[in-house]
């Protein structure tokens, strides 16, 4: 088995967030985003992985490159870096995998996780994970027939179609045959809304005899801007409650942690409530302040604040300061 995952993109909607780092390698409850990712993927399959492809820009750099691989060798894989540069829809970033896409292979894009119990029957020819949504048209979505099997693949249909969107996860049983159909798309210059669209191959395969099957998750968490982000460190860590998210290695004075938080080593917290539903990264230090529902990223100092729904990034100063107040009765001051 190999793990296919494209994370080229420059995630401006979480801006200033990804302006120094991909989205996929910003925490969430403490690891990185496509860390999750691929934890939560290989318990999803009993074979074994033998190698996961990162698909990135060459511009993110050595370091982030180095940081993926070291995610695939923490996971007993081998991790391998491949380039695109223009972004020209996902059929052509799962191509840039090249000669991995071979044999059965799952293709997750890392700007998503998710909840589920489901295991991979590598005997189908493929699987799509969906889930239902308010809004199908900001998707690509498909169509099923009693069966649950797929008969019809739509990419951001204007008009109904379905509301299964497609979530980004795939597994194909035959990476060579998913290939050959998307490289068609590129030697043909088949393009949908100005792009190679992955769903535009799936089309192809399935007219040729390939069935597709529905994979269904418990939950599913995005990770495209701020307020999701934080939404989905707070989902995390209720799943993971009963782990120790809390490390030896911190310094908690004088505070009251409320559960579930995740405390990373040598982050100091004095004088503080912190949680519920707060990550706090490496080296951090919170004073005399109340934190509720937020992500903290790596030596950030924070002091006589109050904050609640919010990231910081790393080596961030947030400094408030103590009032003196004399206030006489029935007085209401909002600040």
């Amino acid at each position: 088995m190999r793990i296919i995952i494209p994370m080229a993109g420059w995630g401006t909607r979480l801006r200033p967030h990804t302006l120094t780092i991909p989205k996929p390698m910003l925490p969430v409850a403490g690891k990185p985003i496509v860390q999750r990712l691929v934890e939560d993927l290989m318990a999803s399959t009993d074979q074994k992985v033998d190698d996961i492809v990162f698909i990135i820009r060459e511009d993110f750099g050595n370091t982030i490159a180095e940081q993926l691989l070291k995610v695939a060798a923490d996971c007993g894989s081998k991790g391998h870096i491949r380039y695109q540069d223009e972004p020209l829809g996902t059929a052509h970033a799962i191509l840039c995998a090249g000669d991995f896409l071979k044999g059965n292979i799952i293709v997750a894009f890392a700007d998503t996780l998710f909840k589920s119990d489901f295991k991979i029957n590598a005997a189908q020819d493929g699987v799509v994970w969906v889930q239902k949504v308010a809004n199908p048209a900001a998707f690509g979505v498909v169509k099923l027939n009693d069966s649950g099997i797929i008969t019809d693949f739509v990419e951001k249909p204007k008009d109904f179609v379905s509301d299964l969107a497609i979530i980004g996860i795939y597994y194909f049983k035959d990476g060579a045959y998913l290939r050959s159909e998307m490289q068609y798309l590129i030697d043909n210059n088949i393009r949908e809304k100005g792009e190679y669209q992955l769903t535009n191959a799936l089309e192809n395969m399935k007219a040729k005899g390939a069935q597709f099957h529905k994979g269904k998750v418990l939950e599913w968490l995005d990770c495209g801007n701020k307020d999701a982000t934080v939404y989905t460190n707070q989902r995390v860590l209720e799943f993971i409650k009963e782990q120790e998210l809390v490390s030896k290695k911190a310094v908690v004075e004088n505070s009251v942690i409320v559960h579930p938080c995740f405390v990373d080593d040598e982050a100091v917290i004095r004088n503080s409530v912190v949680g519920p539903y707060v990550s706090v990264g490496k080296n951090s230090v919170i004073e005399s302040s109340v934190v509720k529902n937020s992500i903290v990223q790596s030596k950030t100092i924070i002091k006589n604040k109050l904050i609640y729904n919010s990231m910081l990034g790393n080596y961030v100063k947030l400094e408030g300061r103590m009032e003196d107040w004399s206030i006489g009765d029935y007085n209401t001051i909002i600040q």
